[in-house]
Protein backbone atom coordinates (compact mmCIF):
# COMPACT_ATOMS: atom_id res chain seq x y z
CA UNK A 1 0.00 0.00 0.00
CA UNK A 2 1.49 3.62 -0.88
CA UNK A 3 2.18 5.64 1.49
CA UNK A 4 -0.13 8.15 0.52
CA UNK A 5 -3.37 5.77 1.05
CA UNK A 6 -1.81 4.69 4.10
CA UNK A 7 -2.36 8.09 5.45
CA UNK A 8 -5.94 7.87 4.08
CA UNK A 9 -6.72 5.29 6.32
CA UNK A 10 -5.35 6.78 9.89
CA UNK A 11 -6.96 9.81 9.05
CA UNK A 12 -10.25 8.35 8.42
CA UNK A 13 -10.02 5.89 11.45
CA UNK A 14 -9.48 8.66 13.36
CA UNK A 15 -12.34 10.75 12.17
CA UNK A 16 -14.25 7.72 12.78
CA UNK A 17 -12.97 7.15 16.42
CA UNK A 18 -13.81 11.02 17.05
CA UNK A 19 -17.05 10.71 15.65
CA UNK A 20 -18.45 7.38 18.05
CA UNK A 21 -16.77 9.66 20.97
CA UNK A 22 -18.76 12.31 20.47
CA UNK A 23 -22.08 10.51 19.82
CA UNK A 24 -21.72 8.36 22.75
CA UNK A 25 -21.04 12.09 24.84
CA UNK A 26 -24.13 13.14 23.66
CA UNK A 27 -26.17 10.04 24.84
CA UNK A 28 -24.81 10.61 27.97
CA UNK A 29 -25.96 14.34 28.05
CA UNK A 30 -29.40 13.45 26.57
CA UNK A 31 -30.06 10.45 29.12
CA UNK A 32 -28.73 12.27 32.26
CA UNK A 33 -31.31 13.36 34.88
CA UNK A 34 -31.92 17.78 35.37
CA UNK A 35 -30.61 17.50 38.64
CA UNK A 36 -27.59 15.59 37.67
CA UNK A 37 -26.26 17.93 35.11
CA UNK A 38 -27.24 20.81 36.90
CA UNK A 39 -23.78 22.09 37.40
CA UNK A 40 -22.96 21.76 33.97
CA UNK A 41 -22.69 25.45 31.86
CA UNK A 42 -24.83 26.09 29.28
CA UNK A 43 -23.16 27.27 25.93
CA UNK A 44 -24.22 30.84 25.08
CA UNK A 45 -25.38 32.21 28.28
CA UNK A 46 -23.98 35.05 29.84
CA UNK A 47 -22.23 33.93 33.26
CA UNK A 48 -20.54 37.87 34.03
CA UNK A 49 -22.12 39.52 36.93
CA UNK A 50 -24.55 38.50 40.15
CA UNK A 51 -26.24 35.18 39.40
CA UNK A 52 -28.82 33.13 41.54
CA UNK A 53 -27.73 29.06 41.88
CA UNK A 54 -30.12 26.16 42.53
CA UNK A 55 -29.79 23.79 45.31
CA UNK A 56 -31.54 20.78 46.52
CA UNK A 57 -30.65 18.27 48.79
CA UNK A 58 -32.92 16.06 47.25
CA UNK A 59 -34.89 15.20 44.02
CA UNK A 60 -36.55 11.66 44.49
CA UNK A 61 -38.92 10.62 47.78
CA UNK A 62 -40.45 7.40 48.13
CA UNK A 63 -43.99 7.31 49.45
CA UNK A 64 -44.07 3.73 50.10
CA UNK A 65 -47.89 2.91 50.38
CA UNK A 66 -50.59 5.32 49.52
CA UNK A 67 -54.14 4.11 49.89
CA UNK A 68 -56.48 4.55 47.09
CA UNK A 69 -58.54 7.37 46.69
CA UNK A 70 -55.85 9.02 49.41
CA UNK A 71 -53.23 11.57 48.83
CA UNK A 72 -49.79 11.73 49.68
CA UNK A 73 -47.57 14.89 49.75
CA UNK A 74 -43.75 15.95 50.41
CA UNK A 75 -41.65 19.17 50.33
CA UNK A 76 -38.63 19.50 48.74
CA UNK A 77 -35.99 21.86 49.50
CA UNK A 78 -34.24 24.34 47.38
CA UNK A 79 -31.60 26.73 48.19
CA UNK A 80 -30.55 29.61 46.74
CA UNK A 81 -26.56 30.06 46.90
CA UNK A 82 -25.90 32.46 44.18
CA UNK A 83 -25.31 36.27 44.41
CA UNK A 84 -29.20 37.28 42.88
CA UNK A 85 -32.33 36.45 43.17
CA UNK A 86 -33.75 32.67 42.32
CA UNK A 87 -37.15 32.57 40.45
CA UNK A 88 -38.70 29.54 40.12
CA UNK A 89 -42.02 29.00 38.18
CA UNK A 90 -44.44 25.51 37.52
CA UNK A 91 -43.27 23.30 34.96
CA UNK A 92 -45.05 20.43 33.37
CA UNK A 93 -46.55 17.71 35.94
CA UNK A 94 -47.13 13.92 35.59
CA UNK A 95 -51.65 14.49 35.43
CA UNK A 96 -51.71 13.12 39.27
CA UNK A 97 -49.30 14.98 40.72
CA UNK A 98 -49.67 18.60 41.80
CA UNK A 99 -47.66 21.88 42.78
CA UNK A 100 -48.79 24.08 45.37
CA UNK A 101 -47.03 26.64 47.47
CA UNK A 102 -46.83 29.17 44.17
CA UNK A 103 -49.92 31.41 45.47
CA UNK A 104 -49.51 34.40 47.84
CA UNK A 105 -50.66 32.04 51.54
CA UNK A 106 -47.52 29.71 49.99
CA UNK A 107 -45.01 32.58 49.46
CA UNK A 108 -45.89 33.38 45.86
CA UNK A 109 -46.36 36.54 43.85
CA UNK A 110 -49.23 37.30 42.16
CA UNK A 111 -48.09 36.16 38.94
CA UNK A 112 -47.40 32.62 40.62
CA UNK A 113 -43.89 33.12 41.14
CA UNK A 114 -41.09 31.94 44.13
CA UNK A 115 -38.61 34.13 44.39
CA UNK A 116 -35.34 32.86 47.17
CA UNK A 117 -33.21 35.16 47.89
CA UNK A 118 -29.71 34.80 48.12
CA UNK A 119 -28.56 32.28 50.91
CA UNK A 120 -32.72 31.61 51.72
CA UNK A 121 -34.26 28.61 51.20
CA UNK A 122 -37.98 27.90 50.22
CA UNK A 123 -40.06 24.55 49.90
CA UNK A 124 -41.81 23.09 46.93
CA UNK A 125 -45.23 20.85 47.92
CA UNK A 126 -45.22 17.80 45.71
CA UNK A 127 -48.90 16.05 46.10
CA UNK A 128 -49.93 12.66 44.48
CA UNK A 129 -53.45 11.55 45.19
CA UNK A 130 -53.53 6.97 44.75
CA UNK A 131 -55.95 5.82 42.14
CA UNK A 132 -57.38 2.59 41.05
CA UNK A 133 -56.38 -0.05 40.50
CA UNK A 134 -53.61 0.47 41.93
CA UNK A 135 -49.96 -0.94 42.18
CA UNK A 136 -46.64 0.67 41.76
CA UNK A 137 -46.30 4.55 40.71
CA UNK A 138 -43.71 7.19 39.38
CA UNK A 139 -44.38 10.59 38.93
CA UNK A 140 -42.88 13.95 38.47
CA UNK A 141 -42.86 17.71 39.10
CA UNK A 142 -40.88 20.25 36.93
CA UNK A 143 -39.62 23.71 38.71
CA UNK A 144 -38.80 26.15 36.19
CA UNK A 145 -35.52 28.12 37.86
CA UNK A 146 -33.80 31.39 36.21
CA UNK A 147 -30.42 29.53 37.11
CA UNK A 148 -28.18 29.44 33.97
CA UNK A 149 -26.56 26.57 34.91
CA UNK A 150 -29.59 24.78 36.32
CA UNK A 151 -32.85 25.94 34.42
CA UNK A 152 -35.53 22.86 35.81
CA UNK A 153 -35.25 21.22 38.45
CA UNK A 154 -37.54 17.62 38.36
CA UNK A 155 -38.83 16.26 41.53
CA UNK A 156 -40.03 12.63 41.32
CA UNK A 157 -42.26 10.63 43.99
CA UNK A 158 -42.65 7.53 43.79
CA UNK A 159 -44.57 4.59 45.93
CA UNK A 160 -47.03 1.63 45.82
CA UNK A 161 -51.00 2.10 45.90
CA UNK A 162 -52.99 -0.22 48.04
CA UNK A 163 -56.61 -0.18 48.61
CA UNK A 164 -58.26 2.25 50.86
CA UNK A 165 -59.45 -0.80 52.97
CA UNK A 166 -59.23 -4.37 52.41
CA UNK A 167 -61.90 -7.26 53.84
CA UNK A 168 -60.58 -10.97 54.78
CA UNK A 169 -62.57 -12.56 53.61
CA UNK A 170 -63.81 -10.08 51.05
CA UNK A 171 -67.26 -12.41 51.24
CA UNK A 172 -68.93 -14.54 54.43
CA UNK A 173 -69.62 -17.49 52.59
CA UNK A 174 -72.29 -19.69 54.95
CA UNK A 175 -73.22 -22.66 52.56
CA UNK A 176 -75.14 -24.28 55.33
CA UNK A 177 -76.50 -22.33 57.40
CA UNK A 178 -78.82 -23.80 60.21
CA UNK A 179 -82.42 -22.19 61.41
CA UNK A 180 -82.40 -24.07 64.41
CA UNK A 181 -78.80 -22.86 65.80
CA UNK A 182 -77.87 -20.18 63.90
CA UNK A 183 -74.11 -18.70 63.04
CA UNK A 184 -71.13 -16.87 63.91
CA UNK A 185 -68.85 -15.44 61.14
CA UNK A 186 -66.39 -13.02 61.29
CA UNK A 187 -64.20 -10.71 58.39
CA UNK A 188 -61.21 -8.70 59.13
CA UNK A 189 -61.07 -4.97 57.70
CA UNK A 190 -57.13 -3.59 56.79
CA UNK A 191 -56.48 -0.30 56.23
CA UNK A 192 -53.84 1.90 54.59
CA UNK A 193 -53.73 5.35 55.66
CA UNK A 194 -51.76 7.44 57.92
CA UNK A 195 -54.24 7.43 60.56
CA UNK A 196 -55.86 4.12 62.22
CA UNK A 197 -59.49 3.68 61.40
CA UNK A 198 -62.73 5.08 63.84
CA UNK A 199 -65.53 2.67 63.74
CA UNK A 200 -68.93 5.13 63.86
CA UNK A 201 -71.15 2.69 62.93
CA UNK A 202 -72.08 -0.97 61.17
CA UNK A 203 -75.47 -1.79 59.45
CA UNK A 204 -77.38 -4.89 57.55
CA UNK A 205 -78.19 -3.69 54.65
CA UNK A 206 -82.14 -4.61 55.37
CA UNK A 207 -84.03 -2.92 58.54
CA UNK A 208 -86.18 -6.42 58.33
CA UNK A 209 -83.81 -8.78 58.34
CA UNK A 210 -81.70 -6.66 60.77
CA UNK A 211 -84.21 -8.09 63.85
CA UNK A 212 -81.88 -11.41 63.08
CA UNK A 213 -78.41 -10.26 62.92
CA UNK A 214 -76.83 -8.81 65.72
CA UNK A 215 -73.27 -6.88 64.55
CA UNK A 216 -70.22 -5.70 66.88
CA UNK A 217 -66.68 -4.76 65.33
CA UNK A 218 -63.09 -4.24 67.55
CA UNK A 219 -59.37 -3.38 67.09
CA UNK A 220 -57.71 -5.51 65.35
CA UNK A 221 -54.02 -6.03 67.85
CA UNK A 222 -51.11 -4.74 66.50
CA UNK A 223 -49.88 -7.98 65.46
CA UNK A 224 -52.44 -8.74 63.97
CA UNK A 225 -52.23 -5.89 61.76
CA UNK A 226 -48.39 -6.18 61.08
CA UNK A 227 -49.34 -9.90 59.78
CA UNK A 228 -51.13 -7.87 56.69
CA UNK A 229 -48.54 -6.30 54.18
CA UNK A 230 -48.86 -2.75 54.15
CA UNK A 231 -51.57 -2.24 56.80
CA UNK A 232 -51.92 0.43 59.13
CA UNK A 233 -55.28 -0.36 60.75
CA UNK A 234 -57.71 -2.24 60.85
CA UNK A 235 -61.25 -4.08 62.83
CA UNK A 236 -62.98 -6.92 63.13
CA UNK A 237 -66.39 -6.86 62.16
CA UNK A 238 -68.26 -10.10 64.01
CA UNK A 239 -71.90 -11.28 63.15
CA UNK A 240 -74.32 -13.07 64.87
CA UNK A 241 -77.27 -14.58 62.91
CA UNK A 242 -80.03 -15.65 65.59
CA UNK A 243 -81.97 -18.97 65.34
CA UNK A 244 -85.16 -18.82 63.71
CA UNK A 245 -83.96 -17.26 60.18
CA UNK A 246 -86.35 -18.32 57.33
CA UNK A 247 -85.54 -20.88 55.15
CA UNK A 248 -83.98 -20.46 51.59
CA UNK A 249 -81.36 -18.22 49.74
CA UNK A 250 -79.69 -15.64 52.31
CA UNK A 251 -77.88 -12.90 50.37
CA UNK A 252 -76.96 -9.33 52.47
CA UNK A 253 -74.59 -7.07 52.63
CA UNK A 254 -72.94 -5.25 55.78
CA UNK A 255 -72.26 -1.71 55.81
CA UNK A 256 -69.49 -0.39 58.16
CA UNK A 257 -69.02 3.60 58.52
CA UNK A 258 -65.32 4.32 59.30
CA UNK A 259 -62.86 7.53 59.17
CA UNK A 260 -59.12 7.60 58.32
CA UNK A 261 -59.97 10.65 59.08
CA UNK A 262 -61.82 11.28 55.51
CA UNK A 263 -65.39 9.13 55.99
CA UNK A 264 -65.30 5.88 54.28
CA UNK A 265 -67.45 2.95 54.00
CA UNK A 266 -66.51 -1.07 53.93
CA UNK A 267 -69.33 -3.33 52.41
CA UNK A 268 -68.85 -7.22 53.34
CA UNK A 269 -71.66 -9.57 51.41
CA UNK A 270 -73.21 -12.67 53.20
CA UNK A 271 -74.13 -15.28 51.14
CA UNK A 272 -75.63 -18.42 52.42
CA UNK A 273 -77.99 -20.52 52.76
CA UNK A 274 -80.59 -21.66 55.93
CA UNK A 275 -80.74 -25.03 56.03
CA UNK A 276 -82.79 -25.89 59.18
CA UNK A 277 -83.29 -29.55 59.79
CA UNK A 278 -84.72 -30.63 57.15
CA UNK A 279 -82.52 -30.38 53.73
CA UNK A 280 -83.54 -31.46 50.11
CA UNK A 281 -81.07 -33.06 48.12
CA UNK A 282 -81.44 -35.11 44.52
CA UNK A 283 -81.67 -34.78 40.58
CA UNK A 284 -82.90 -30.98 40.08
CA UNK A 285 -82.58 -29.54 43.50
CA UNK A 286 -81.05 -26.53 42.83
CA UNK A 287 -79.71 -25.22 46.45
CA UNK A 288 -78.77 -21.95 45.70
CA UNK A 289 -82.59 -21.21 44.65
CA UNK A 290 -83.62 -24.19 47.03
CA UNK A 291 -85.95 -25.17 43.99
CA UNK A 292 -86.90 -28.61 42.30
CA UNK A 293 -85.75 -27.85 38.84
CA UNK A 294 -87.73 -30.05 36.66
CA UNK A 295 -87.95 -28.00 33.39
CA UNK A 296 -89.88 -28.63 30.13
CA UNK A 297 -91.52 -32.06 30.21
CA UNK A 298 -93.84 -33.73 27.01
CA UNK A 299 -97.03 -34.30 28.25
CA UNK A 300 -96.84 -37.51 26.05
CA UNK A 301 -94.13 -39.17 28.19
CA UNK A 302 -94.70 -37.72 30.86
CA UNK A 303 -91.34 -37.89 34.19
CA UNK A 304 -90.09 -40.20 36.92
CA UNK A 305 -88.11 -38.51 39.55
CA UNK A 306 -87.33 -39.20 43.16
CA UNK A 307 -85.72 -36.64 45.83
CA UNK A 308 -84.77 -37.08 49.22
CA UNK A 309 -85.74 -35.32 51.93
CA UNK A 310 -82.88 -35.51 54.64
CA UNK A 311 -84.14 -34.98 58.60
CA UNK A 312 -81.20 -33.91 61.15
CA UNK A 313 -81.14 -33.12 64.43
CA UNK A 314 -82.57 -34.08 67.74
CA UNK A 315 -86.16 -34.52 65.98
CA UNK A 316 -85.16 -36.44 63.30
CA UNK A 317 -87.08 -39.80 64.19
CA UNK A 318 -90.37 -37.81 64.67
CA UNK A 319 -90.34 -36.39 60.72
CA UNK A 320 -93.08 -38.53 59.12
CA UNK A 321 -93.86 -36.00 55.98
CA UNK A 322 -97.28 -36.85 55.06
CA UNK A 323 -98.31 -34.77 51.32
CA UNK A 324 -101.05 -31.91 51.82
CA UNK A 325 -101.04 -29.78 48.55
CA UNK A 326 -99.07 -30.24 45.41
CA UNK A 327 -99.76 -27.63 42.06
CA UNK A 328 -99.95 -28.62 39.93
CA UNK A 329 -102.66 -30.83 40.35
CA UNK A 330 -101.23 -33.37 37.76
CA UNK A 331 -98.09 -34.23 40.15
CA UNK A 332 -98.34 -37.73 42.18
CA UNK A 333 -96.64 -37.43 44.70
CA UNK A 334 -95.44 -40.06 46.98
CA UNK A 335 -93.22 -40.64 50.32
CA UNK A 336 -91.62 -43.49 51.06
CA UNK A 337 -89.99 -44.59 54.60
CA UNK A 338 -87.16 -42.91 55.97
CA UNK A 339 -83.40 -44.76 56.41
CA UNK A 340 -80.88 -44.11 59.06
CA UNK A 341 -77.74 -42.28 57.16
CA UNK A 342 -74.21 -43.57 58.77
CA UNK A 343 -74.50 -43.72 62.07
CA UNK A 344 -77.98 -42.63 62.27
CA UNK A 345 -77.05 -38.96 62.82
CA UNK A 346 -79.78 -38.37 60.36
CA UNK A 347 -82.85 -39.88 58.35
CA UNK A 348 -83.00 -40.00 54.87
CA UNK A 349 -86.36 -39.97 53.12
CA UNK A 350 -87.63 -40.87 49.45
CA UNK A 351 -90.22 -38.46 48.14
CA UNK A 352 -90.87 -39.91 44.36
CA UNK A 353 -92.52 -37.42 42.13
CA UNK A 354 -94.30 -38.54 38.44
CA UNK A 355 -95.96 -36.32 35.72
CA UNK A 356 -98.41 -39.17 34.21
CA UNK A 357 -98.66 -39.50 30.68
CA UNK A 358 -101.37 -37.50 29.26
CA UNK A 359 -101.01 -34.63 31.26
CA UNK A 360 -102.55 -31.30 30.55
CA UNK A 361 -100.55 -28.19 29.78
CA UNK A 362 -99.03 -26.01 32.37
CA UNK A 363 -96.65 -23.35 32.79
CA UNK A 364 -94.91 -23.15 36.30
CA UNK A 365 -91.27 -21.99 35.10
CA UNK A 366 -90.78 -19.64 38.09
CA UNK A 367 -91.31 -16.85 35.94
CA UNK A 368 -93.45 -13.84 36.28
CA UNK A 369 -95.86 -15.37 33.30
CA UNK A 370 -95.38 -18.87 35.11
CA UNK A 371 -95.14 -19.08 39.13
CA UNK A 372 -93.60 -21.76 40.87
CA UNK A 373 -95.68 -25.37 41.75
CA UNK A 374 -95.37 -26.29 44.92
CA UNK A 375 -95.17 -29.32 47.27
CA UNK A 376 -96.52 -28.66 50.54
CA UNK A 377 -95.78 -31.46 53.42
CA UNK A 378 -96.39 -31.64 56.93
CA UNK A 379 -93.45 -33.07 58.57
CA UNK A 380 -94.27 -33.78 62.05
CA UNK A 381 -90.58 -31.57 63.17
CA UNK A 382 -92.20 -29.37 66.03
CA UNK A 383 -89.76 -26.84 64.82
CA UNK A 384 -90.72 -26.77 61.26
CA UNK A 385 -94.05 -28.42 60.93
CA UNK A 386 -94.63 -27.06 57.77
CA UNK A 387 -92.32 -28.11 54.64
CA UNK A 388 -93.04 -26.35 50.95
CA UNK A 389 -90.98 -27.68 47.79
CA UNK A 390 -91.41 -24.79 45.07
CA UNK A 391 -91.04 -26.69 41.73
CA UNK A 392 -90.09 -25.06 38.17
CA UNK A 393 -91.61 -26.94 35.77
CA UNK A 394 -94.26 -26.79 32.18
CA UNK A 395 -96.40 -29.65 30.68
CA UNK A 396 -95.96 -29.37 27.27
CA UNK A 397 -97.62 -31.05 24.19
Amino acid sequence: MSLERLSAWRVAAVAVAAGVAVGAAGAVLRHSSPWSVGDLMIAGVDTAGPKPRAEVPETRHAFGTVGTGGTGSHEFVVRNTGDAPLTLRRGETSCTCTVSDFDASGGGTPDGKKVVDPGAETKIRVQWKGKPPGGPFRQQATILTDDPRRPELVFVVEGTVVPTWRAVPDLIALPRLSASSGERATADVFTYGPQPPTVTEAVLDDPEFAQSVSLATAPLSAEEIAAETGATGGFRVTVELKPGLPLGPLKRTIRVSFAMPEPLVAEIPIDGTVTGDLVMAGPGWDSSRQALLLGTVSGRTGLRTRVFLTAKGPHRESVRPTVREVVPDSLEVTVGEGSPIGTGGAVRIPIDIVIPPGSRAVNHLCSQQGPAGRIVLDTGHPDTPEFTIPVCLAVGP
